[in-house]
C-alpha cells in the first residue's frame, strides 16, 4: 500500500474499526498494549477503531494475529475490507459530486450477495432506463445544477447497473407499490421505454421484480421506500433510506427491523410471473 494517500473515513473503515475494538475488548487488551504491539501510540489505535482513516493491511495482519484470529477465511474477509477501504472503485471519480457518504451505496451495491429493495414512488434506480433517470434528476435539481454537473450524475446513476451485470454479482429482488405503474415520469415514450425495461430485466434469472398491488393493504412497508443489502461475512446486514437531509445507512441491531418489513412485504406482493403481466397490460394501456 506505499505511496497510496490516505482516503479518509468511509463505511468501509469504520465497519473494520468496529470489528477490531470487538476482537480487542474480546481479549482484553487496552489501546496502550496494542499500541506497543504495533509500535504505534495508543491514539493511533483509537483512531483505526473508529474509522478516521483505514489500517494499513499489516498493521491489520499483525492485528488479528495478536488477536487469535487464525481462520483463514475470517483473515480474508477482514483483509479484503482493509483492501477496499484503500482501493479506489469506479464509483470515486464522483465523489466530489455526491459526496463520501453517498459513494458507500455503490460500494455496498458491489458487495453485497443479495440486494432486497422497496420502492413507493419510482423505478429504482438500478433498473431506470438512461432517459426515466435523466427525468428524475432534472425534477429534483435542474435549478441549481448545470448541465454537466446533470450529466455526470446521470452517468453515475447507469454505471451503478453494471453491478447487475457483473460475473459474480449479486442478486437482485425489488418491490414496487403499483403506484409506480401509474406515474408516467418524463412523458408516453420515455415511459414506454421505462415499461419495456423493467420487462426485460425481470426476466433475467438474477433479477426479481414483483408488484404490491394497492388493494394489499395495510402492510409493513407504510414508512417508505428503503434498500436492504445482505452482505458476506464478516459483514452484516445493512439497510439503505434516501433522504432530504441525505443518506442514511441502519446497521445492526436495527436493521433486523427492515428485515422484518422485508419479510412481511416478500409474503404479500404478486408472484415475479403475475407482476410481469401487470406491467405488460399498464404497456399496452400507455
Amino acid at each position: 500500500m506505499a505511496g497510496v494517500s490516505n482516503p479518509g473515513p468511509s463505511l468501509r473503515s469504520q465497519w473494520l474499526g468496529e470489528k477490531l475494538r470487538e476482537l480487542r475488548n474480546s481479549k482484553k487488551l487496552p489501546l496502550k498494549a496494542v499500541g506497543e504491539y504495533l509500535q504505534r501510540d495508543a491514539s493511533t489505535i483509537s483512531r483505526y477503531e473508529n474509522g478516521e482513516f483505514p489500517i494499513r493491511l499489516i498493521d491489520l495482519q499483525a492485528l488479528l494475529s495478536l488477536y487469535g484470529v487464525s481462520d483463514r477465511k475470517e483473515r480474508e474477509g477482514f483483509e479484503q475490507i482493509c483492501k477496499d477501504s484503500w482501493q479506489k472503485g469506479w464509483w470515486d471519480q464522483h465523489r466530489d459530486d455526491l459526496g463520501e457518504e453517498f459513494i458507500n451505496l455503490p460500494w455496498l451495491e458491489s458487495r453485497a450477495d443479495r440486494i432486497c429493495a422497496y420502492q413507493v414512488m419510482v423505478v429504482h434506480g438500478l433498473l431506470q432506463t438512461r432517459a426515466y433517470a435523466e427525468a428524475l434528476i432534472r425534477n429534483v435539481d435542474e435549478r441549481k445544477a448545470s448541465e454537466d454537473q446533470i450529466e455526470r450524475w446521470v452517468d453515475l446513476r447507469i454505471d451503478r447497473q453494471r453491478v447487475l451485470s457483473d460475473d459474480g454479482g449479486p442478486s437482485f429482488a425489488v418491490i414496487l407499490e403499483e403506484y409506480v405503474l401509474n406515474r408516467p415520469i418524463g412523458g408516453a415514450a420515455i415511459w414506454r421505454a421505462q415499461l419495456e425495461h423493467l420487462i426485460e430485466q425481470s426476466e433475467r434469472d438474477n433479477i426479481e421484480v414483483r408488484i404490491m398491488p394497492v388493494d394489499r393493504a395495510p402492510h409493513a412497508g407504510h414508512q417508505g421506500t428503503f434498500t436492504l443489502f445482505e452482505l458476506p461475512e464478516p459483514y452484516t446486514p445493512v439497510a439503505y433510506i434516501d433522504t432530504l437531509g441525505g443518506p442514511l445507512f441502519i446497521e445492526e441491531p436495527t436493521v433486523q427491523r427492515f428485515s422484518d418489513v422485508w419479510n412481511d412485504l416478500d409474503s404479500q406482493a404478486l408472484s415475479p410471473k403475475r407482476s410481469r403481466q401487470m406491467i405488460a397490460n399498464r404497456l399496452k394501456e400507455s
